[in-house]
């Protein structure tokens, strides 16, 4: 069984004169214990174009020490990473099914191998509080790495460097901050290597191309479009591990990224050759449909147990929060069972190599070499005539078609929106005012179509709770709320509706 952790850690590097100075008195620490000798070997597995390392991501075969084993580290917020261990097993040529299966959608299929070999003589250092408990291990490392060729023809490469790195247990930001002040001050430096196998592998990844690119001034519209492409197959890629290991709200992230994806291929089609985009674009229709349900069905539960919590106890009638409660933990579990096996389809991972390509060869055409302030005007004020047009549809439409005509508005607004982002370093304010605008359609718009699929959860959960004899009273009260709901929202998007046409018109307009 794998076990998983939150790292939190900092790293130093150090010369070989230096000697870890006293950590006593140092906010709840009331020992210092050690140091105390490892020798350990990590054998770390990767492609031979090292898509693990390149994303954050390292995969490594422990021996020696107290936490042999696999391990698997990923990406977590404010540079801290989740590290999941599994037992070492018989496994040792290749990586067990189980150990690689949260980064599927990293590997793509490819074989991940070893890359690199690390042996350290660590010496371990623990700050225990007053009451035993492990407040943050400092462990001073010598580190010899052996890194093969790809090239067999080519000498194997041996490294050796020593470093520090300050882990926290139990213990707080605050004290990690106090060690390493005080580590500074005995002569460490911050180290420049965010991993031991990306210093150890460092030659290969500068040949890599990176995850996402920072934006340049200058940049030709091709450039630009190829940037923002990667930043979101990126944000894809990030969002897959997410799924795989079931974080919050990871289904969600992935279907926007989706979107800017097919939105992005969508508005900037003169630069793109649509042969290559229009098949990738139907792929990502395809994975957003496929994940819908798991989505909305989340959302929906969610929003009705706020809402009963919130409702006077006289009008509630029945177990109403306990159903809802099992429909929230079936919907939360069919879901993530759907998402996972989604992504786990020979479609879904060819989608991903298909992406993939397309950044490693852009199929630019046209104006792609030029500056990118003509095409990604164009490209906003083309967005600007699709959304006017969904909107005088809307405004004519009644009942159903009016329903129908009102999504397809929020479709085009969110385009429109990704266009404006795409397009924020050439037309400035005027895209930053774009953005909000379409934000606030979406927020006005997507309550009602929120509320659509809550009043048809309603429906259902209402009939299962008569069919088994409890009072279904509140959830038609609950259905009619939720029809209120609907009815606010669409009037505040008409009453900011008459606004947009002047926003869109401005943005795409010449200096």
């Amino acid at each position: 069984m794998a076990s998983e952790q939150l790292e939190v850690e900092r790293k130093f590097d150090v010369g070989p004169e230096f000697a870890v100075p006293d950590l006593t008195g140092l906010g709840e620490v009331a020992a210092v214990e050690g140091p105390v000798e490892h020798d350990l070997e990590a054998v770390y597995y990767d492609t031979a174009d090292l898509r693990l390392i390149g994303s954050r991501i390292t995969l490594r075969r422990r021996t020696g020490g107290t936490d042999e084993g696999w391990h698997l580290k990923l990406p977590a917020d404010d540079g801290a990473r989740w590290e999941r261990h599994s037992p070492l097993g018989r496994a040792v040529k290749r990586p067990p099914e189980a150990v690689i299966a949260p980064v599927l959608g990293v590997l793509r299929g490819a074989l991940a191998g070893p890359v690199t070999t690390l042996r350290t003589r660590r010496l371990v250092t623990l700050l225990r509080d007053a009451d035993g408990r492990v407040l943050a291990e400092v462990a001073d490392d010598t580190v010899t790495a052996t890194t093969p060729a790809p090239d067999p023809s080519t000498p194997v490469e041996v490294r050796s460097w020593r470093e520090v790195e300050v882990e926290l247990g139990s213990g707080d930001e605050a004290l990690l901050a106090a060690v390493a002040e005080r580590l500074l001050a005995a002569g460490a430096r911050p180290s420049e290597s965010a991993s031991k196998v990306g210093r150890a592998l460092a030659g290969r990844l500068a040949a890599t191309p990176p995850a996402a690119d920072v934006r340049q001034q200058g940049q030709s519209a091709g450039e630009v479009v190829v940037d923002a492409l990667r930043a979101q197959v990126a944000a894809l890629q990030t969002a897959d591990v997410m799924v795989r290991t079931d974080r919050p709200d990871a289904v969600h992230k992935l279907r926007v990224a989706a979107r800017r994806l097919r939105s992005i291929t969508a508005a900037v089609r003169p630069v793109l050759d649509r042969t290559a985009t229009d098949p990738l674009r139907e792929e990502l229709r395809w994975l957003g449909r496929e994940l819908s349900k798991a989505r909305d069905d989340e959302v929906a539960v969610a929003h009705l147990r706020d809402l009963v919590a919130a409702e006077p106890e006289e009008l509630v009638l029945g177990p109403v929060a306990a159903r809802l409660q099992q429909t929230a933990l079936k919907a939360a579990l069919e879901g993530q069972e759907r998402a996972v096996e989604t992504l786990s389809t020979p479609r879904y991972l060819r989608m991903l190599d298909d992406l993939h390509s397309l950044l490693a060869e852009p199929p630019l055409i046209g104006p792609a070499s030029g500056p990118a302030g003509g095409p990604l005007r164009k490209a906003v004020r083309k967005s600007g005539r699709r959304l006017r047009r969904r909107l005088e549809s809307a405004s004519g439409a009644v009942g159903v078609e009016r329903t129908a005509a009102l999504h397809q508005v929020r479709k085009a607004a969110k385009r429109a929106r990704y266009t404006g982002e795409l397009a924020s370093d050439v037309l400035g304010r005027r895209a930053a005012k774009l953005v909000r605008a379409m934000e606030e359609v979406q927020d006005a718009l997507g309550e009602g179509q929120d509320s659509a699929v809550t009043r048809q959860l309603c429906l259902s959960v209402g009939i299962a709770a008569s069919a088994a004899g409890e009072n279904a009273w509140t959830y038609g009260r609950l259905h009619g709320l939720e029809q209120a709901r609907a009815d606010r929202a669409e009037r505040a998007f008409w009453e900011l509706a008459p606004s947009l046409p002047r926003v869109l018109r401005r943005a795409a307009a010449k200096s």
